[in-house]
């Protein structure tokens, strides 16, 4: 009997962690998603690294090289499930890592202010900082011609609709349909920089507002929480792997712990990797 599209993309996504070696523990016996010094980060780590499947034993390597890993495997596992979701999303899609914002639609203005700024430092200073970032995955959108528009019926011509961004005739850029933070752990600064990031997007925006959402393999509530709480910035943060989190949670007679994180799943502030592609179809 086959599996379906999205048991098998997990699959192979947490597969792909543990043979690519960004899922692997120390000579001591620490995975490298736990944090070292918390008697309880190893422990949970631990389980949940033991019910995922067999890491590989090696050096822990420098956050930035595990925040790139996890960018890689996540842009594959949408690669992988959300084109083939078609039927529910119809559209020409593109999913990659790094495009600076303002080769977006909805950003293509922030180009001529980052000009301005160049060119007056004093602008710079009061608009209060960097607005060019870069998501680390995005899905986009690009703009359809009017022959796909038109397939059904006779629904746009030359003389309606001249400012829509979906027609290709009116302007070229791709449409920012979602942006991906990718945190391999949370500590307090990262989940600050997902949050100042997602502040820029919501309100730099000329259009509408793309799906704004953080994926981590971090193993304690406390940190998740510090991203996950709140509906301000975020739609959701999801975990590479929520369900053995949960298991291993509770295997590790973390009862609060386990309490806690099934709080943040019921108030919809936290999913698994699994869900994500079905969330960005809506």
């Amino acid at each position: 009997m086959s599996k379906a599209l999205l048991f098998q993309a997990r699959g192979e996504f947490i597969a792909g962690m543990l043979k690519g070696g960004l899922l692997t523990v120390d000579s001591k016996g620490v995975p490298a998603n736990a944090d070292s010094g918390n008697r309880r980060s190893v422990k949970i780590s631990s389980a949940l690294l033991s019910l995922m499947g067999k890491a590989t034993v090696a050096t822990k390597a420098a956050g930035q090289t595990s925040g790139q890993g996890l960018q890689d495997h996540v842009e594959r596992f949408l690669q992988t499930t959300f084109p083939r979701l078609g039927h529910l999303r119809p559209g020409r899609w593109e999913i990659t890592q790094r495009k600076h914002l303002d080769q977006f639609a909805q950003f293509a203005h922030l180009a001529e202010l980052a000009k301005v700024m160049e060119k007056h430092p004093e602008v710079r200073a009061a608009l209060g900082g960097e607005y060019m970032i870069e998501p680390d995955v995005v899905v986009m959108r690009l703009p359809e011609s009017d022959k796909v528009i038109n397939r059904p019926s006779l629904v746009v011509d030359d003389s309606i609709a001249m400012h829509a961004e979906l027609r290709e005739v009116c302007q070229p850029l791709p449409l920012l349909h979602a942006s991906v933070s990718c945190k391999f752990t949370l500590r307090s600064d990262r989940a600050q920089n997902v949050r100042v990031e997602a502040q820029n997007l919501l309100r730099n925006r000329k259009g509408r507002v793309p799906h704004i959402v953080a994926v981590t393999a971090e193993p304690t509530f406390a940190r998740i929480a510090a991203l996950a709480l709140g509906t301000a910035d975020l739609d959701c943060v999801y975990h590479v792997a929520l369900h053995e989190l949960l298991e291993a949670t509770n295997k590790c007679g973390e009862a609060d712990e386990g309490l806690h994180l099934m709080e943040l799943v019921g108030s919809k502030r936290l999913k698994d990797i699994s869900d994500l592609p079905l969330d960005l179809a809506v």
